[in-house]
């Protein structure tokens, strides 16, 4: 692993301006160590790296996300970002759910509603150039930005509600009405007040001059870690925990009225390592789950993977932007950049420490699709951006377009990997 990071990072400049993205080269070497390659990675021997790697990932992506993105970004261009999340993210888990039947018979009502949700989630990092492009209009930069940033969080309520109705599983026991209890109200709470209480006590120290600039980003991470670890001894979500935790921490510091720039400074590291382990991750996933995957392949797995991608994506998005004056162009734009990343490889792994029956084909479905939107949304994010970009600046000179809505791009540091 740290050859290919090593290697990756000399080269990380010049790849910027190719259509091979950072993922696509760590799930590429990880096809290439795993079983159906050099055979020095597999399934049983790190399984438990891979999860603990992606689980850190996750968490400090999660706590980062939800620290950087404003109450105000929700609002902004018409609330676009808003409609995804909340018309976009429902449909989108209902049309999985209602196209896995036929596809994917041998699951059951509850274990296909869990594929939709571990599927739902968009990962910006996979598409970078997608919302980094200048061309590109601010207001679909910022909805697509907002979107992957929130989404990820926002289907973890679903995630383990699905997983509860499903006999046998860790939250099983609970019932629905402990799982709700438990994940979806205790954990919140607790994420509230250990990213309150951190971000409160963090604004004290700044105003007495008593930490140190290099510890503040330390103080970030250890919030996080703090809010997933009670959380979890708890037995309730951990990632639920850190993610409300960044919301509390980022308002503590906002309420305090903290210098412009304070929240991305202080999470930065975060943020960074975040994006170190989301690759790294990447990797353990192209060889221990990708790369087996790859030789159960079927026309019911590819078919689902590709519709998951296409359908179950754009068809939301475009009953979402109903009525909103978005251009047919631009839909279809927002609907393709819905790439699958770290939030679906750390479900999936959930999901595959469970006691499911069809565990073995909810993994494969994960991973396929996973690795086809590696591969897809990463050679097209830099083509479609610079054709998008262009059909924009052609019809912006002849009539007045929604898109054309001025609306501030949150400054958000370009995270490690997201090449």
């Amino acid at each position: 692993m740290s050859g290919v990071t090593a290697a990756y990072a000399l080269v990380s400049r010049r790849l910027t301006t190719s259509p091979v993205s950072a993922a696509m080269v760590f799930v590429g070497f990880g096809i290439a160590i795993g079983p159906v390659g050099l055979d020095l990675v597999g399934l049983r021997h790190d399984a438990e790296l891979l999860r603990t790697l992606a689980e850190a990932a996750l968490t400090l992506v999660l706590f980062t996300d939800a620290a950087t993105v404003r109450p105000a970004d929700l609002r902004s261009g018409g609330a676009l970002p808003g409609r995804l999340l909340s018309i976009g993210l429902v449909l989108t888990i209902g049309i999985g759910w209602l196209l896995a039947w036929p596809l994917l018979p041998d699951l059951s009502l509850w274990e296909a509603a869990l594929v939709a949700a571990v599927l739902a989630p968009t990962d910006a990092a996979l598409g970078k150039s997608a919302i980094s492009d200048t061309r590109v209009p601010g207001l679909v930069r910022q909805t697509l930005n907002v979107e992957s940033g929130l989404n990820d969080g926002l289907v973890l309520p679903f995630f383990v509600v699905f997983l509860a109705a499903i006999p046998g599983t860790s939250y099983a026991h609970e019932g629905i009405g402990g799982t709700f209890w438990r994940a979806l109200l205790l954990s919140p709470a607790l994420g509230l007040a250990v990213g309150g209480l951190g971000g409160r006590l963090l604004t004290m120290s700044l105003d007495r001059r008593w930490i140190a600039p290099e510890w503040r980003p330390i103080h970030a991470l250890a919030t996080a870690a703090g809010a997933y670890a009670v959380a979890t001894a708890t037995h309730g979500s951990g990632f639920i925990g850190a993610w409300v935790a960044g919301f509390a921490f980022a308002y503590a510091l906002r309420q305090a009225e903290r210098p412009t720039g304070e929240v991305s400074r202080t999470t930065e590291l975060a943020e960074d390592l975040g994006g170190l382990l989301a690759m790294l991750s990447l990797l353990l996933f192209g060889a221990v789950l990708l790369g087996p995957a790859l030789q159960h392949l079927s026309w019911r797995i590819v078919g689902y993977s590709v519709l998951s991608l296409t359908v179950i994506r754009m068809v939301p998005v475009a009953l979402a932007l109903a009525g909103s004056g978005m251009k047919t162009p631009t839909v279809a734009y927002v609907g393709w950049f819905g790439p699958r990343g770290l939030a679906s490889v750390v479900f999936g792994l959930l999901v595959a420490e469970e006691h499911i029956h069809s565990v073995d084909l909810i993994s494969r479905v994960v991973a396929i699709t996973v690795g086809l939107s590696v591969l897809l949304h990463g050679t097209s994010a830099a083509v479609l951006a610079a054709r998008y970009g262009h059909w924009y600046e052609r019809a912006a000179t002849m009539t007045h377009l929604r898109e054309s809505t001025t609306t501030p791009v949150t400054p958000r540091r370009r995270r490690l990997g997201s090449a």
